[in-house]
């Protein structure tokens, strides 16, 4: 008997058939292609069939880049075209039979999920996995449950509002990402570029329109002074959120995860000094902040366990 999981990104499928404790038995990943609406469900469902039938399988999580409702089963997943309310549920039980169960969640949920089955949070029940990458999320356990919230929107973090005044621009991926996610590392270049007539440093050789936040990394390696600007606005804002998350949750350990965390984890001593500025003192003392050790499988470790607890079953 195994457990399968999926993690669905914007670009490609990842699969795994997992044993109770948590080893990978098999795993093979699909590239989206040009695929959209209906054909990203089919392969979903294809890829986890095979896998299921060679080893045994009786249950699979799944893990998407967007909202799951759970009251229609159904998924919006912005980079995803035709996914606005999508009948994930009812695809994957067609296909699989009715003997399947099958559980499905946001991406934020898995990676907590995951990091306390077997990454970096492992045994926690009150934690938090703060994933910054193209967007911001957080995946929240507390008390060992997963909070999703009245519609399942719990998590969404990147409209924490850390700024003043409010730009129309927030509308679309909220304050907290608009500055502090990979691409809002690169806007915010460019802001600063645009308004410095004078600037001639590292990022101003570059091609503009093809900027991404790991050449803004790699500028202030180099020194370049917008690349410093922008990375030390943005390990301020780390750390707000951070502190917001500590004060309202009391976790016992923070995640950092996401493309971002990479480049930005030999910051996290310096994150973590900002939390301690403005966080409740005490729960502050109590957290941990680290760096997810699942990396890009976090997802994939969360969907499979997201299968076994759909099953009843337990491991540590």
């Amino acid at each position: 008997m195994s457990f399968l999981g999926a993690d669905l990104g914007g670009t490609k499928l990842a699969v795994a058939a997992f044993t109770s404790e948590g080893d990978v038995i098999a795993r093979e990943t699909n590239p989206l292609a040009q695929r959209r609406g209906a054909a990203v469900g089919a392969l979903i469902a294809e890829s986890v069939r095979k896998l299921m039938v060679k080893h045994r399988g009786e249950a699979v999580g799944v893990c998407v880049p967007g909202i799951y409702r759970a009251d229609r089963g159904t998924v919006w997943a912005p980079n995803i075209d035709g996914w606005d309310d999508y009948p994930l549920l009812q695809e994957l039980g067609d296909a699989l039979g009715p003997q399947v169960r099958v559980t499905i969640d946001s991406d934020r949920a898995a990676y907590i999920l995951g990091e306390t089955w077997h990454g970096a949070a492992r045994g926690a029940t009150n934690a938090i996995f703060l994933a910054v990458g193209t967007g911001i999320g957080a995946g929240i356990l507390s008390g060992g449950n997963l909070l999703r919230g009245h519609g399942d929107v719990a998590g969404a973090i990147g409209w924490l509002a850390l700024d003043r005044p409010f730009l129309p621009r927030y509308r679309q991926h909220g304050c907290f990402e608009d500055a502090a996610s990979g691409p809002g590392l690169v806007r915010v270049a460019r802001d600063l570029m645009r308004a410095d007539v004078n600037y001639a440093g590292v990022l101003g050789r570059e091609d503009h329109e093809n900027l991404d936040a790991s050449d803004i990394f790699d500028a202030y390696e180099h020194g370049d002074m917008i690349a410093h600007e922008v990375i030390e606005n943005a390990i301020e804002l780390w750390g707000m959120a951070v502190a917001n998350l500590v004060s309202l949750f009391n976790p016992e350990i923070v995640v950092f995860g996401g493309g971002v965390f990479g480049p930005a984890a030999k910051f996290l001593d310096r994150i973590h000094a900002q939390a301690t500025r403005w966080a409740q003192p005490i729960a502050m003392q109590q957290v941990r902040l680290v760096v997810s050790s699942l990396g890009n499988e976090a997802g994939l470790y969360g969907a499979g366990r997201l299968a076994m607890m759909s099953h009843g079953a337990t491991s540590t």
